[in-house]
C-alpha cells in the first residue's frame, strides 16, 4: 500500500483501515470497543501494549483477533518463575545432522506476541523483552537478529494475585505505549458473549483486512497529521507537571512526552481527522502517562493512585480552545 504523505489523504486511509480492523475484531470481542481503540493506537503509533486486568476478561482473544485481522503470526508465552531468557528469544544449539551450531528462533519471532502474566517471570527474563520491544530486534550469543515487522508485545498480568510475581521495573514499564484494562463487560455484552460463543468459535472464521505491512506504511504516514504548537505544548506540560507533582517520586521522562505525542497524533488519524486536538492528548493521557509513574509512599499510604493524580493534572494544566480550521 502506498500512502499519500498529505495530511488529508493519510487521515481517511488510515480512518478506513481502522474501520475494518475494527469490524473484524469486533466479530469476535464483545463489548470493549475502548480497549480495541487503544490497541489500535499502539498498533499505529509503533507501541507496546500492557494489558492489566484480571483472566478470563478476553486479553487473549484480542491478541488473537488482532493478529488474524491483519494476517500475523502470533505466539503466546506463558511466562512462569522457570522460564529463561532462550525460552523467549531462542537458542543455538548443536545439530548432530549437519554438525553444526544452528540457530532455534523463540516465540519472540511474530507479529503479534502475548506475553501471558509478564509479572510471573523472573527480572532476568523479563529483560529479555527489553531489547525485542524497543529495537526490534533480538541478541544470542553475540548475533543479532531482526524481528518481523509490524512487531508489538501485547503483555498480560493480574493486578489481584501478587504473591509469586515480579513487578516490572520502571525502565520496561517505560517501554509499553498504553496501558489498559479490559473490564468486566455489561449485562448485556455478556448474554452476547453467551450467544456468540455458543457454537464454533468466530476467531477461526477472521480474515485479514489489513495487511502487516500495509499497517507499517499507515504508521509511516502518521508524520503528515498536523499537531499545532499549543497542542504539542500542551502534551508536554501535562508530562512536566507530573515531574514537580509532589505525589510522585518519579515523573514521566521525554520518552513518555514522544509515546503521548505519537498516540495522539495516531488516535487523531484513526478518526479521520488530519489533526490533532486538545481532547486527543487529554483523553490519551491516563492511557499513555499512569504506568509510567512511580508514586511515593506517602501518596500510596493515603489510597491514591497515579490515575487519580493525573486526573487533578489534567485539571490543572489549561487546555488550548482553538482547534485548526
Amino acid at each position: 500500500m502506498t500512502v499519500a504523505r498529505d495530511g488529508a489523504s493519510a487521515a481517511a486511509t488510515i480512518h478506513q483501515a481502522a474501520e475494518r480492523l475494527r469490524a473484524s475484531v469486533g466479530q469476535v470481542v464483545v463489548g470493549a470497543e475502548q480497549a480495541v481503540d487503544l490497541v489500535l493506537v499502539a498498533l499505529l503509533a509503533g507501541g507496546h501494549v500492557l494489558l492489566e486486568d484480571v483472566p478470563g476478561t478476553g486479553k487473549t482473544l484480542m491478541a488473537r483477533s488482532f493478529a488474524a485481522s491483519i494476517g500475523g503470526s502470533f505466539r503466546r508465552i506463558q511466562f512462569t518463575p522457570d522460564l529463561m531468557p532462550t525460552d523467549v528469544l531462542g537458542l543455538n544449539y548443536y545439530s548432530q545432522g549437519t554438525g553444526k551450531f544452528e540457530f532455534r528462533p523463540g516465540p519472540i519471532e511474530a507479529n503479534v506476541v502475548l506475553a501471558d502474566e509478564i509479572n510471573r517471570a523472573t527480572p532476568r527474563t523479563q529483560s529479555a523483552l527489553l531489547e525485542a520491544m524497543e529495537e526490534r530486534q533480538v541478541t544470542v550469543d553475540g548475533e543479532t537478529r531482526p524481528l518481523p515487522t509490524p512487531f508489538v508485545v501485547l503483555a498480560t498480568q493480574n493486578p489481584i494475585e501478587l504473591e509469586g510475581t515480579f513487578p516490572l521495573p520502571e525502565a520496561q514499564l517505560d517501554r509499553f505505549l498504553v496501558r489498559l484494562k479490559v473490564g468486566y463487560p455489561t449485562e448485556e455484552n455478556e448474554v452476547a458473549i453467551l450467544r456468540r460463543f455458543e457454537g464454533r468459535s468466530p476467531l477461526s472464521s477472521v480474515q485479514p483486512v489489513v495487511s502487516g505491512a500495509d499497517l507499517v506504511a499507515l504508521g509511516e504516514a502518521l508524520p503528515s497529521i498536523h499537531v499545532e504548537d499549543d497542542v504539542a505544548e500542551y502534551a508536554v506540560a501535562i508530562v512536566r507537571a507530573t515531574r514537580s507533582h509532589g505525589a510522585f517520586e518519579l515523573g514521566a521522562s521525554p520518552r513518555a512526552s514522544l509515546a503521548l505525542f505519537r498516540a495522539a497524533r495516531a488516535r487523531a488519524a484513526i478518526e479521520g481527522r488530519d489533526y490533532v486536538r486538545p481532547d486527543d492528548v487529554k483523553t490519551l493521557a491516563q492511557p499513555v502517562l499512569a504506568h509510567r509513574l512511580l508514586l511515593s509512599s506517602n501518596t500510596r499510604l493515603r489510597g491514591r493512585t497515579a490515575e487519580d493524580v493525573l486526573d487533578e493534572i489534567l485539571r490543572d494544566v489549561p487546555v488550548p480552545v482553538a482547534d485548526p480550521a
